[in-house]
């Protein structure tokens, strides 16, 4: 078996294998890297020692059975029996449902969230979007502070056990998408600086040095992500990507990371002859980011569309605070605005940022499947003070309008886990540190944020608490009982109809028309032959839709327009109508 590692400075490299010291020699064509050949089988542990350094993980493990901090483990991807054949599903017809393994049951893993793939079937669920799976230090955390990205954190059940759950989710026709984090790695058990040249200081970030991918010796460190993303696609047979804050990525190269990425990812697609993807995270509001590389763009094939989140967040609600302030001035008229030009900041000025911000999506060539809409995710709950989701404080019947909103708009919709039931769990912010230093200044650090903004310390839950990660769980008795029942039939009529209609999927972003009241809070907008109308209002009104048509699904109990194409629309509920 040949071992091979990347250690540009050293002079000297090892190979501890079972206890056994194996001398490396400089690889004969490719600079920096050091390679040795030895007898390895599966979970056979290993490391390399660097001069008169300690034993360290494989930068490119697949495995670390005891941490990050461990010794690494061999990985036999070929030896793992895949049951079923799959030949993928396109991200144009999507509904998405993110799921992180470490709450979605009370057991945090991922053969127990096996048992649960029936639920999403049953929902109308296209694909699963796993939040990090890396892993990290400790049992529970939410799997941003990942530092081995080629491998599978061990409490979730480790390499085999993903591949299982992947396994299961193709055999229930449901499509895997892995959040992968790029920006940063860590902080706690990170080893790359001890390799080679990881990071680079020319540029800063929110979480240190950056990831270098422009500076000496970024070639490799822009291989070892590219690699490790298609390592994600083609040995686990997930489907796509979303990848975590590409705006923090510093790249000055003129052939960015991400147009090298997206173009390796769209080569792969065709070698294994089915549909793979990209979806970024991006609060850029560039629409560069998802514009096919022949055209100029990076060819990301997808991003979230925060703009539509936070336009339905302030109509729903009325918050104002931070980033809501400039949508929540109009919400109704933010809300129209972004389900028919995608961003609502274009080339505004943004008060949150004290300056203009964003570029227009050119409506006519750019499908809405471009743009991901949700009406919740994990970063606009559990970054919240108290990880309150929008059911702890809203009635069924505005939960309702939000997945009328959601599950109609031009956009593959996606989903939290748990919304479809308006769950009553929180998802609030949780780490299990094992430094006792970096956990007191997660824990303090959280705290001083919130107290900042009027909270009080003591309403802050303590992310190293064990209770938090617990209050976080799915409660499973939950989606049975009402109102969550009801709520969760409304969720499955939606989506059922998003699949049945083919105005639903329409990419066409020019053919959506929308009107709206602000003073009275009512919206309708046009897909197709379909009207969509939501009333937020606690009174009923009465609103003019054009045409005719039936009721095809409503929240309340409502009747088909009449010859005037007037609709008496109950209060707080949402209604789709067509021929």
């Amino acid at each position: 078996m040949l071992f091979e590692v990347w250690a540009p400075h050293a002079d000297r490299a090892a190979l501890l294998l079972e206890g056994a010291t194996h001398p490396m020699r400089r690889h004969p064509v490719r600079a920096g890297w050091w390679l040795t050949e030895a007898e390895g089988h599966s979970g056979d542990r290993y490391g390399y020692v660097l001069d008169d350094g300690p034993v360290l993980p494989d930068p490119r493990s697949r495995r670390q059975p005891d941490g990050p901090d461990g010794l690494s483990a061999v990985v036999v991807q070929e030896t793992f029996a895949w049951q079923h054949p799959w030949e993928g599903r396109p991200l144009q017809r999507a509904v998405l449902y993110e799921l992180h393994i470490g709450t979605f049951t009370p057991e945090g893993t991922l053969d127990a969230a096996v048992q649960q793939l029936p639920h999403l079937v049953e929902l109308g669920i296209s694909h699963i979007e796993l939040m990090p799976v890396c892993p990290f230090p400790g049992r529970h955390g939410w799997g941003y502070e990942g530092v081995s990205l080629w491998a599978v954190h061990e409490p979730y059940g480790g390499p085999d056990a993903l591949k299982r759950f992947v396994d299961a989710a193709h055999a229930h026709g449901l499509g895997v998408v892995l959040d992968v984090v790029h920006n940063h790695l860590g902080p706690s058990g990170n080893h790359l600086p001890a390799f080679g040249p990881y990071f680079t200081d020319t540029h800063h970030t929110p979480w240190g040095s950056a990831v270098n991918l422009d500076a000496a010796g970024s070639d490799e460190v822009r291989a070892f992500l590219l690699e490790s993303a298609l390592a994600w696609l083609r040995d686990y047979r997930l489907d796509g990507l979303r990848l975590d804050a590409v705006h923090a990525l510093a790249d000055t190269r003129a052939h960015s990371f991400l147009e090298e990425l997206s173009t390796a990812v769209d080569a792969l697609a065709v070698e294994v002859d089915r549909p793979l993807f990209l979806v970024a995270e991006s609060d850029t509001c560039d629409p560069r980011t998802t514009t096919p590389r022949a055209q100029g763009g990076l060819g990301l094939h997808a991003q979230w569309n925060d703009d539509f989140h936070h336009a339905l967040h302030t109509a729903l609600t009325g918050e104002s605070q931070g980033y809501y302030a400039d949508f929540a001035r109009a919400p109704l008229s933010a809300l129209a605005k972004t389900l028919t030009r995608v961003f609502f900041h274009d080339g505004t000025y943004s008060s949150f940022r004290g300056r203009t911000h964003g570029r227009p999506v050119d409506r006519v060539r750019t499908p809405a499947h471009r743009f991901l809409g949700y009406a919740q995710t994990h970063d606009q709950i559990g970054n919240r003070a108290q990880g309150d989701r929008l059911s702890a404080t809203l009635s069924p019947g505005l939960l309702a309008c939000a997945a009328t909103l959601t599950l109609t708009s031009p956009f593959p919709p996606m989903l939290f886990m748990g919304e479809e039931w308006g769950a009553s769990t929180p998802w609030q912010f949780f780490t299990d540190h094992t430094d006792p230093e970096l956990a007191r200044a997660v824990r303090e650090g959280r705290r001083r944020e919130f107290t900042s903004h009027g909270w009080s310390a003591e309403d802050i839950p303590d992310p190293q608490d064990p209770a938090t990660r617990e209050r976080s769980c799915l409660d499973w008795t939950e989606p049975t009982a009402d109102p969550h029942a009801r709520l969760l039939a409304w969720y499955r009529e939606l989506i059922a109809l998003r699949r049945d209609r083919p105005d639903l999927t329409d990419p066409d972003l020019a053919a959506v028309k929308v009107a709206y009241d602000e003073e009275a809070r009512w919206l309708t907008y046009r897909r197709g032959d379909l009207r969509i109308v939501v009333n937020l209002s606690k009174e009923a009104v009465r609103i003019k839709i054009g045409g005719g048509g039936r009721v095809l699904a409503a929240w309340e109990p409502l009747e088909a327009p009449g010859a005037d194409g007037l609709v008496l629309m109950p209060p707080e509920s949402g209604a789709v109508l067509g021929p």
